[in-house]
């Protein structure tokens, strides 16, 4: 599958080069590559002025942080295998720190899934998308997420502001199984 390219401005790589994950709007040759030209959420390849690949990821024209960088692997498409690996990846880190499920199992760019936060809660996961690109990943997380961690449900807690400056409703809703409205937390010897 072939993407469509995003291209930066003159000298606008660097950062990107540097490990940086997103790109600013003010980044974008929009002679070449019209912002205008893409809905909220599409995936790029994003490429120098030169035309170097530097990355896959997902694009919003609608926000400042036009693009966000999910691989700088040739080949790996920003998509639900990618979404996956990078998941279990997060999970296999966390099992080998913390002996309870209880921790912040996915924490974006951190993580190389900007946009994505999860929380483990033993049996139960809460997750937070705060881009459009994010958004059109949701069922790839979920499965993601039944298939790595089996809970007994998982809850999107979509409703912080920081969503309208990607133009997405706010919301909170169950997206698999069961969330009660309270569930007990262990951490350092402490029950909550």
């Amino acid at each position: 599958m072939q993407l469509p390219a995003l291209k930066l401005r003159k000298d606008q790589d660097r950062r990107l080069l540097a490990g940086h994950l997103w790109v600013y709007s003010n980044e974008v040759d929009t002679v070449a590559t019209p912002l205008k030209d893409f809905a909220p959420g599409d995936p790029v390849a994003i490429f120098s002025q030169r035309g170097k690949w530097l990355g896959n990821g997902y694009v919003n024209p609608h926000s400042l942080i036009c693009a966000r960088v999910l691989s700088t692997q040739p080949g790996q498409l920003p998509d639900a295998a990618l979404i996956e690996a990078r998941l279990a990846r997060a999970l296999a880190l966390r099992e080998r720190r913390y002996p309870h499920p209880f921790y912040r199992l996915a924490f974006g760019e951190s993580d190389l899934l900007p946009g994505l936060v999860v929380d483990r809660f033993g049996d139960w996961v809460v997750a937070q998308v705060t881009t459009a690109g994010m958004e059109r990943l949701k069922p790839a997380i979920v499965d993601a997420l039944n298939r790595l961690v089996a809970p007994s449900g998982i809850l999107w807690r979509n409703d912080t502001p920081v969503r309208e400056q990607e133009e997405l409703p706010l919301y909170v809703e169950t997206a698999a199984g069961n969330v009660p409205e309270r569930v007990f937390v262990q951490e350092g010897g402490c029950r909550f």
